[in-house]
């Protein structure tokens, strides 16, 4: 049996025709392979484009802390790797520092301010969104911690990088009202999948970023569904998926996701956002997951 082609994603893969990864090289076609230079995000959020300047597309966002394996840095830019999901982009260069700081904790609130001391009556330096990991130096002044990066934060917005919240459900709709944003990956402004990677990495599960990608690897396959939901039997925690969009159900028959359809984080009936995609014009539900066991779940 002749094994399946391997076809590389440009978004998942550092991969241009001009310049490529040299852990590809013999596996994809590049007129130059690099080894990768390791930096870390030193800014609360910074933009992931789609092209080297200021007014291309943003396709994600990295987090204060999170590491990426430059291949080209250049005119303020970088191309690069995102090591906790994969994702490739162009990054602005001054968001990004050569030395690395492993995390002891995570920011466990939706967000909190930097400050340059420990006290609140300061200007705040940065803020920092749900799940950014940071490494605390010493011990708590004034109810305050000290970041290894500078700055100080919080006690009480930390957790442990141990400690997950398992309820993903819940997790999501702490985050209701948060603004719809194409391409967002934090409490400041999110969009679908990255709303469902957001609290899966809260419970300790690793998701790809975009909501193609979740529908092949998060969970387990929950069988085949049509696309009007017709005979579905759904639970709390489920992901199910549209072209192009995805959402946790709390129920069995609502839905929590980031949608444009109200620039905002929101509860809908899943029968509503069935309709709205229009079923009757290959739209409609793709697949349900569950992060569990499948049993017990569909359809008539």
């Amino acid at each position: 049996m002749t094994a399946p082609l391997w076809e590389p994603d440009p978004r998942r893969h550092p991969w241009r025709n001009d310049l490529a990864a040299i852990g590809l090289e013999g596996r994809v076609p590049s007129s130059r392979f690099v080894e990768g230079q390791v930096r870390q995000v030193r800014q609360g959020c910074t933009s992931l484009k789609a092209a080297p300047n200021d007014g291309a597309v943003q396709i994600s966002q990295l987090l204060f802390g999170e590491i990426i394996t430059i291949y080209e840095d250049i005119n303020g830019w970088v191309w690069g790797q995102n090591s906790t999901d994969g994702y490739v982009g162009y990054i602005l260069s001054s968001a990004l520092a050569a030395d690395i700081h492993r995390p002891t904790h995570r920011i466990a609130a939706l967000r909190s301010f930097l400050y340059s001391k420990p006290t609140l009556k300061l200007p705040p330096l940065d803020v920092f969104s749900f799940t950014t990991e940071v490494r605390a130096v010493g011990g708590a002044e004034n109810g305050y911690v000290e970041l290894a990066t500078g700055g100080w934060i919080f006690a009480g917005h930390l957790a442990p990088l141990a400690m997950v919240e398992p309820d993903t459900v819940a997790t999501a709709l702490r985050l209701l009202g948060i603004p719809y944003l194409w391409g967002g990956r934090s409490s400041l402004g999110i969009d679908c999948s990255a709303l469902v990677q957001l609290v899966l990495a809260a419970a300790g599960i690793k998701a790809p970023r975009d909501s193609d990608m979740q529908r092949g690897e998060v969970g387990i396959s929950c069988g085949p569904v049509r696309p009007d939901g017709a005979g579905l039997i759904v639970q709390r925690g489920d992901i199910v998926f549209f072209p192009g969009h995805v959402g946790l159900m709390i129920d069995h028959e609502h839905l929590v996701h980031a949608t444009a359809f109200v620039m905002a984080v929101t509860v809908e009936p899943l029968a509503a956002v069935i309709s709205r995609t229009d079923p009757t014009r290959g739209g409609g539900l793709l697949a349900v997951r569950r992060l569990g066991s499948p049993s017990a779940v569909l359809m008539g």
